[in-house]
């Protein structure tokens, strides 16, 4: 089954909180290559989950 961009972002969001299954991988993946805007959503959540790691440890990306 192919996923629709909803399905890809929820997808997406999961797989932030929990391993996804073999499937759902293969199915994002085969996603992620074909909708840019997927993986432009999938680029920017990863930079804010890091940066929220960050802010959590202390770290000021600002140098103030």
């Amino acid at each position: 089954m192919k996923l629709n961009c909803r399905a890809a972002s929820r997808l997406i969001s999961a797989g932030l909180d929990r391993p996804l299954s073999m499937g759902e991988l293969l199915k994002l993946k085969m996603h992620l290559m074909l909708c840019g805007n997927c993986r432009q959503f999938s680029q920017q959540l990863g930079m804010l989950r890091d940066a929220a790691r960050q802010a959590g440890r202390g770290g000021d990306a600002s140098g103030g």
